[in-house]
């Protein structure tokens, strides 16, 4: 049985002052950002990696994925469930909430490599990222 957009709930955040989501479904937990470990000639994207719990977590930056002005990096890490390679962090500057979305409110005509579509808001749109281009897998 195939999932309608509308059985769908997303994590909104925020890089700069531009809203995203996430499938609810790839976000682990969120946690403050703690200190990093920069990695040596690691992939742009690639802020380093933090300890979390014992675990070894890669810190994404997806600002750097996305082409923003990057004013400075965030201090919130949405861990993204993963298959097994590891775990994976994106430094976001704000979480917003989780909302679930409905067929009409999801464009999917804009899709690219990074973006699965815009969900249309009463204040913008919130642009519906893919989760594994962002973290080059």
């Amino acid at each position: 049985m195939s999932k309608t957009v509308g059985d769908v709930q997303v994590l909104e955040f925020r890089l700069e002052d531009r809203k995203y989501c996430i499938d609810i479904a790839h976000v682990d937990e969120i946690v403050d950002k703690g200190e990093l470990t920069p990695l040596p000639n690691a992939e742009p994207r690639v802020e380093g990696v933090m300890d979390l719990r014992g675990a070894t977590t890669t810190i994404i930056n997806p600002k750097k994925v996305l082409d923003l002005d990057e004013t400075e990096t965030g201090d919130r890490v949405v861990v993204l469930e993963t298959d097994g390679d590891g775990t994976v962090g994106w430094l976001i500057d704000a979480v917003d909430e989780v909302i679930s979305l409905h067929d009409e409110t999801v464009d999917e005509s804009v899709e690219s490599d990074s973006v699965k579509g815009i969900v249309r808001q009463d204040d913008g749109f919130v642009v519906w990222v893919k989760p594994e281009e962002i973290n080059g897998s």
